[in-house]
């Protein structure tokens, strides 16, 4: 996941939520992998906060630990609860004046890598920061499901291995990014990596939190967005080019993802463009 805060200046943002505008007081919160462009208006300055998914589910699961048998519930609650995959939080300039110590004090400590001395203070900080922002994000409704009881004993902290992601989706993933205009199927993929389609989709949805085709439509999505800023090309030649042959096909899984139409994007790049060279 990752919490993008606002801080000076603005920008426009082409995500699921369409075309919107934030500035000073706005935090972004995206899913893994959600797509998410950004135009600055004039200039804008960031700090951008990383957190794994898993690490978030943990304290999820002890957040609400009365009412967890173990930590697939939680996974399950955090799934349902949390299923936004982009949105804007705003929370106000007084609000993000808040977070500005604790952002440049976690940067401090993470930008030569965190020291194992210093896990706690950064926790600290990441949690004074979260207090803040989470409290305003869109939830769904949900329900916690699995028998609860009072009397139930969560389940102890599980052992985790972070172990490099399996050989089989690295190349999967390195396929679809060096061609893809071509037309992959979920049987050759397999075929090339030598499992099953079943057993790729596991193996490839564990390590990138997507079926191997939803990646190839993100991969597509992300050449075509910089092919629109980058080239005058028409957008039938582009939607060609990166493995779309119907135009109108393509406009539809562009504005899926980005939130707005190729057309549109292309205005939006162009003016901003415009607007930096007065």
């Amino acid at each position: 996941m990752k919490f993008i805060v606002i801080r000076a200046g603005g920008a426009r943002l082409f995500s699921e939520f369409g075309c919107l505008h934030v500035n000073l007081g706005d935090v972004v919160v995206l899913a893994a992998n959600a797509l998410c462009g950004a135009e600055p208006e004039g200039w804008v300055t960031t700090t951008t906060i990383y957190l794994d998914r898993d690490y978030v589910i943990d304290q999820v699961f002890w957040q609400y630990a009365a009412q967890f048998c173990d930590r697939h519930n939680a996974r399950s609650f955090f799934e349902t609860h949390y299923s936004t995959p982009a949105q804007i939080i705003r929370i106000g300039e007084e609000r993000a004046g808040m977070l500005m110590p604790w952002l440049d004090e976690l940067a401090t400590l993470s930008v030569d890598g965190l020291r194992p001395e210093r896990f706690l203070r950064a926790q600290a900080l990441l949690f004074s920061v979260l207090d803040v922002i989470v409290p305003f994000m869109t939830t769904t409704a949900a329900t916690v499901t699995g028998r609860h009881s009072s009397t139930v004993v969560p389940a102890a902290p599980r052992h985790r291995q972070f172990t490099p992601l399996r050989v089989e989706a690295r190349h999967i993933a390195q396929f679809i990014r060096d061609d893809p205009a071509r037309q992959w199927t979920v049987q050759e993929l397999a075929e090339a990596v030598h499992l099953s389609p079943s057993q790729l989709r596991r193996v490839f949805v564990e390590a990138f939190g997507k079926a191997p085709i939803a990646y190839l439509t993100m991969v597509r999505t992300e050449r075509m967005a910089q092919l629109l800023r980058s080239t005058v090309l028409p957008i039938k030649q582009i939607a060609a080019e990166v493995g779309w042959a119907d135009a109108d096909f393509a406009a539809r899984q562009f504005r899926r993802s980005l939130g707005v139409t190729p057309t549109t994007y292309r205005q939006f790049v162009c003016a901003s463009n415009s607007d930096d060279l007065e």
